[in-house]
């Protein structure tokens, strides 16, 4: 059985604007509003040490505000060099109000 992780409100995500959230046990996460759709990343591109939720959303890519690679929101994959390796993307349930996720095996 799986733990819900609440990330943040709905409301506060709004759409091209994407937000960093911190949980303990757990990488830096990216949520995103892309048209009214909620998802969310791990929020370390893959290539360089930059926060996604720097860089620059268009609709549904984010941009790594290093070297501009990017990567799709939803799949998480690469889409423009120099990003090759994918991101991590997780499931993603709305609860009363809340973006969560499933807490990780493993994680506390």
């Amino acid at each position: 059985m799986s733990n819900k992780l609440r990330l943040c409100q709905v409301a506060d995500v709004k759409d091209g604007e994407p937000v960093a959230v911190y949980q303990e046990q757990m990488p830096a996460l990216a949520v995103y509003n892309v048209d009214g759709d909620v998802f969310v990343t791990d929020n370390m591109c893959t290539h360089g040490n930059a926060m996604l939720t720097d860089g620059y959303q268009d609709g549904g890519i984010i941009e790594c505000p290093f070297h501009g690679g990017s990567f799709d929101i939803a799949t998480g994959a690469a889409k423009a060099f120099p990003c090759q390796v994918p991101i991590k993307t997780y499931s993603v349930t709305i609860d009363d109000g809340w973006v969560c996720i499933d807490q990780p095996e493993g994680s506390a």
